[in-house]
């Protein structure tokens, strides 16, 4: 089984500990509602804990695999591009999770692409209130 495959299916089952073994401990994961990435494993754990409680009917509907340039190195890793579709606060999600492995088969990157735009907005909105409310993140200011 691949790690694409221990991923997707970490994620139909909602299991944390599966994911934990899947990252990296200086994973990075770049979202599409904010600027510069989540950085380390709690960090990403936390996210996934928010997104989990988050989406609606998540489910990944393709894969392919390959090779792509990450972010942070610029180095060409082994990666997966898993597409997905979902609802959050009833707008309906289309997505791709670009994953990057490590040496080690460990995911090291990952990066999440959303639309359409009204859909990137309220699952910012939700995922920032999760955030929040698990104490990962401060509240905005005026708040």
């Amino acid at each position: 089984m691949t790690t694409s495959d221990r991923f997707r299916a970490a994620v139909d089952s909602r299991d944390l500990a599966a994911l934990e073994d899947l990252f990296t401990e200086d994973i990075r994961f770049y979202s599409p509602v904010k600027f510069t990435p989540f950085e380390g494993r709690p960090m990403v754990l936390g996210l996934f804990r928010v997104l989990l409680r988050t989406f609606e009917d998540f489910r990944y509907i393709g894969d392919f695999t390959g090779t792509s340039h990450t972010s942070a190195e610029g180095i060409e890793s082994p990666s997966a591009v898993l597409l997905f579709r979902a609802t959050v606060g009833g707008k309906q999600i289309h997505g791709i999770d670009l994953l990057h492995f490590a040496d080690d088969g460990r995911i090291k990157e990952f990066t999440v692409m959303v639309r359409p735009q009204s859909a990137v907005r309220a699952l910012g909105e939700a995922v920032l209130a999760g955030l929040v409310a698990d104490g990962l993140v401060p509240a905005p200011a005026g708040q």
